[in-house]
């Protein structure tokens, strides 16, 4: 077959490999000449499974286009709306009862990690830069990025009367050198040529039946970088543990 054939095979067994079923119809659909564009959600999705950069979906974006003079996939500023869907401080929630360390506000987005903080730990300068998502939001928003997989698997244990829990949700903390990031453009702060992420993944959801907590949902491949959910980015060596306690120790008191 053809090129583009191809590749939207392997984007449609990619989505399908991570139970993306709803997006995955909706190519499926395209494939089959019903429909004449992909929605903006689906594009994302395409994006993230596969592990297209930016630059690498709009040139595979432009080419689609000049060849087949069809606007198939979306461009990149359309998923980025669709992608602030996706992201903690979107969705509206509450706490039941409220938490003690955190705001009841609910709309908080991106974060300055370095906010709140001393200019320096321990006499040293902290020259880092720094962002993160306030830990319950992330929470909540990877929970309503899983809300199909968990009311599948209600239904599979035919829980349909128990949507409103109580729920248990387990999650696996990880904090991880990312590597080298020297090369830089621009001229921004000196700052260090390492990055560190601190995460979590959702690793299984539980529902009260009667005396038994029943599983309803378990990440298979926990190890993976698609469930990985960042919680704070950071420009730092990863053995440098007096900046990364800084940096974290807010996000360990929200959790807690």
């Amino acid at each position: 077959g053809d090129v583009k054939s191809v590749c939207l095979t392997l984007f449609l067994l990619a989505l399908r490999a991570r139970n993306e079923h709803r997006q995955a119809d909706e190519l499926e659909a395209i494939m089959q000449g019903r429909g004449s564009g992909l929605q903006p959600a689906v594009c994302l999705a395409i994006r993230v499974n596969t592990f297209l950069s930016c630059s690498q979906y709009h040139k595979m974006y432009r080419t689609v286009k000049a060849i087949t003079g069809r606007q198939i996939f979306q461009p990149l500023h359309a998923l980025r709306n669709a992608e602030k869907v996706l992201l903690p401080g979107y969705h509206p929630f509450e706490w039941q009862p409220p938490l003690k360390n955190v705001s009841s506000r609910t709309d908080v987005g991106i974060i300055d990690g370095l906010s709140g903080l001393a200019s320096s730990v321990d006499e040293y300068p902290v020259d880092t830069i720094a962002k993160r998502f306030r830990y319950d939001s992330a929470l909540v928003s990877a929970l309503m990025d899983m809300e199909e997989e968990i009311l599948e698997g209600m239904r599979s244990q035919d829980l349909d009367d128990y949507l409103n829990g109580p729920f248990t949700v387990v999650v696996k903390e990880s904090c991880d050198g990312m590597g080298d990031v020297s090369e830089k453009h621009g001229s921004g702060p000196a700052v260090p040529e390492k990055a560190v992420r601190f995460s979590f993944t959702v690793m299984r959801v539980t529902v009260e039946h009667g005396s038994q907590n029943v599983k309803v949902f378990e990440e298979t491949k926990p190890n993976s970088e698609l469930c990985c959910k960042p919680l704070c980015l950071m420009l730092a060596d990863e053995s440098d543990h007096e900046t990364l306690t800084a940096i974290l120790s807010p996000l360990i008191a929200e959790r807690e």
